[in-house]
């Protein structure tokens, strides 16, 4: 394969798409990340992570499971999940299928703050996101990326 004659060029167009969709996304994240810490002191990827165990049966899911829900590693969960633990909004637990693994577990204190933290996270996705696109344009998002989804192999969560 001739790397040069099977490179698929980007169109003008299709650059600046693809370079709005590189910074927005980012300026997205970091201003939903801001808003979150200085109201709540969680970042947006403990914010995620808490959100996943409030979603997960019992609260709980395996840290090897949870690790690959997020694309993080198991390393970056793991002193994740130390940080939520020392704020006591998360402890760990065996796993109650096989015993062999460590599973993390939401607390009601770390329920509680993220009931806190969704009315912010929420109003912000909502006033930066929801806002700027109709819901044609919504929709529209949503199939592109559940195709990207599938073409990375990765799960869709549940709405």
């Amino acid at each position: 394969m001739d790397s040069t004659t099977d490179t698929p060029w980007l169109s003008a167009d299709q650059q600046v798409s693809w370079r709005d969709y590189m910074v927005g996304t980012t300026a997205l994240t970091d201003q939903l990340d801001r808003e979150l810490r200085a109201a709540h002191g969680l970042s947006i990827h403990e914010y995620e992570i808490l959100v996943r165990l409030s979603e997960a049966p019992d609260r709980s899911i395996r840290m090897a499971e949870l690790a690959g829900s997020l694309s993080h590693s198991r390393s970056r969960i793991t002193h994740t999940i130390s940080r939520l633990q020392r704020g006591g909004l998360v402890h760990r637990g065996q796993c109650s299928e096989d015993g062999r693994g460590v599973s993390a577990v939401l607390t009601d204190e770390g329920h509680a703050a993220l009931a806190a933290a969704a009315h912010t996270h929420v109003r912000g996705v909502h006033r930066l996101m929801i806002q700027n696109a109709s819901d044609d344009e919504l929709a529209v998002i949503g199939r592109v990326f559940a195709r990207v989804l599938a073409t990375l192999d990765q799960p869709r969560l549940p709405a």
